[in-house]
């Protein structure tokens, strides 16, 4: 077995473990990922939204740091940039070897175009944006990344009548449910959380058996208060999510 190959096992074994059962086609996007660009699912390079995938920026920088990338400058666009309403625009430049003209990109943030999540930092998601822009030009990867989105991709919608049709069961969970998972399973790699413990804190918390029973409101109102807790104070957090671990009986 080749290292591309097992590269890949070990990222299809992770994504499934992560978010089910993947269509084909997800399966297959994948593969061409790995081989192309070596990411790795485990460590957060790329990540599944409403059935797409997204690259991260650490996916990214790791992929420039393999490629022996020997630079990046960044500068705030004041041309187009308004503090006073939280507007940022910078542009980023990737040096993929000494002498080279760079690759350049540009990334914009304001209040209307980021996550409820970040508010307050837009001046920093600009960067990040026009950083992510940028090494996507200079490595020719096509996926958009993560940290480009609004933060509301839109859903997907199902070309067979009968999809679209379960999609509207189960209390909205193939649409609205979906995307609010991706944003809980992206707080949670982000801050290095158990995704059981976290479960099982929601469900209690929302008052339901399981996560899934909950509604869209009390499922988007535990993430807020997640990401809250986890920026605040992360140490506090772990020592509540571990009240939720299984308690063993010791025999004497």
């Amino acid at each position: 077995m080749t290292k591309v190959s097992i590269s890949f096992s070990s990222n299809k074994k992770t994504a499934r473990s992560a978010w089910g059962r993947l269509p084909l086609a997800a399966l297959k996007s994948l593969q061409n990922l790995t081989e192309a660009h070596g990411v790795s699912v485990a460590a957060g390079d790329v990540q599944l939204l409403n059935g797409q995938w997204y690259v991260t920026h650490g996916g990214l920088l790791r992929i420039s740091e393999r490629r022996r990338c020997i630079g990046i400058r960044t500068a705030l666009d004041k041309r187009f940039s308004d503090p006073s309403v939280g507007r940022w625009v910078f542009k980023a430049t990737v040096y993929k070897r000494p002498g080279s003209k760079g690759f350049v990109g540009y990334g914009d943030a304001d209040p209307s175009n980021v996550s409820p999540l970040v508010r307050g930092a837009e001046m920093r998601v600009a960067e990040t944006r026009a950083v992510n822009r940028a090494l996507r030009k200079a490595y020719g990867i096509g996926l958009c990344s993560v940290e480009e989105l609004g933060w509301e991709p839109k859903a997907y919608s199902p070309s067979d009548p009968q999809k679209a049709a379960s999609a509207t069961t189960n209390n909205g969970y193939q649409n609205g449910h979906a995307r609010l998972r991706d944003r809980l399973c992206l707080l949670i790699r982000q801050h290095q959380l158990d995704a059981n413990l976290v479960k099982a804190y929601a469900a209690d918390s929302c008052g339901t058996p399981n996560l899934r029973d909950a509604t869209r409101e009390q499922i988007e109102r535990f993430i807020t208060n997640l990401s809250d807790w986890a920026a605040k104070d992360r140490p506090a957090l772990l020592c509540k999510l571990n009240s939720y671990a299984p308690r063993h009986e010791v025999s004497s």
